[in-house]
């Protein structure tokens, strides 16, 4: 079983950056595809981006394209959002999740998650 650990999170004025962090618990995370999920209060969770195990795949949500990038360093276990220009609609708990189906953007396809970490994002 994979243990997934978020970090990063953080209060940030809007215009601003973070990096938030995905570590795994197992080795076996090369073998797993990883998206960040969010969810704003009040809200469904919804899709941010995914990445796939090999990393020459990712997708991304329409609402963050050209700001958030994904990446993942299989040595260290871990994978990476960075996160640019932020806005204050981007605040919410931001979780990551991992799949050994093909890497996409729905969450029964992710078998694992964090607990999530919180990015808020001033006005």
């Amino acid at each position: 079983q994979v243990q997934l650990a978020e970090s990063g999170g953080s209060l940030v004025q809007a215009g601003g950056s973070l990096r938030l962090s995905c570590l795994a618990s197992e080795r076996t995370f090369r073998n797993y595809a990883i998206a960040w999920f969010r969810q704003a209060p009040g809200k469904e969770r919804e899709f941010v981006v995914a990445i796939s195990w090999s990393g020459t795949i990712t997708y991304r949500a329409d609402s963050v394209k050209r700001r958030f990038t994904i990446s993942r360093d299989n040595a260290k276990n871990t994978v990476y959002l960075q996160m640019n220009s932020l806005k204050p609609e981007d605040t919410a708990v931001y979780y990551c999740a991992a799949g050994r189906s093909k890497t996409g953007s729905l969450e029964r396809q992710y078998d694992y998650w964090g607990q999530g970490t919180q990015v808020t994002v001033s006005s």
